[in-house]
């Protein structure tokens, strides 16, 4: 192998390693979906938490099972609760953020076929830096907590 092959290959496979690290330094718990009837978007929830040395951004999501996934964050304004599109969402260095109702969640919309409490549905959580994490969200009815 040449010289020069030979620090390519070198590259990476630290960049591999720094991946692989990073994806294990951040953890996704807990993950859930409200389903609610239908024509109601549904409403997504976890915890994630950030073990990495730096800040992470959360940018968005997406799941093969629902054609729409935002993330939102329900807010008070006026005495009227909303919920709103963010476009990203920090997480610092060390700590954890629960995503539940009232607060940051992931809005599922349009599904893709009838999904049903007691499944597990595949959502894809997308960082600014391009790492992509995918968890098992339970799916649990309207009434189950």
């Amino acid at each position: 192998m040449s010289h020069i092959n030979f620090r390519i290959v070198v590259v990476v496979l630290l960049a591999a390693s720094a991946s692989i690290a990073r994806a294990a330094d951040i953890e996704v718990k807990d993950a859930w979906i409200r389903l609610l009837p239908a024509g109601v978007p549904a409403g997504g929830y976890m915890t994630i938490h950030n073990g990495t040395g730096q800040s992470i951004v959360l940018t968005g999501a997406s799941s093969g099972a629902y054609g729409h996934v935002m993330l939102h964050r329900t807010v008070e304004q006026g005495g009227i609760s909303r919920m709103l599109p963010v476009d990203r969402i920090e997480i610092p260095a060390g700590s954890t953020l629960a995503f539940a109702p009232g607060g940051y969640h992931v809005m599922l919309t349009k599904p893709n076929y009838a999904i049903a409490a007691g499944e597990r549905v595949p959502v894809t959580l997308e960082f600014s830096d391009k790492h992509r994490i995918t968890a098992r969200f339970d799916v649990r009815g309207p009434s189950d907590k």
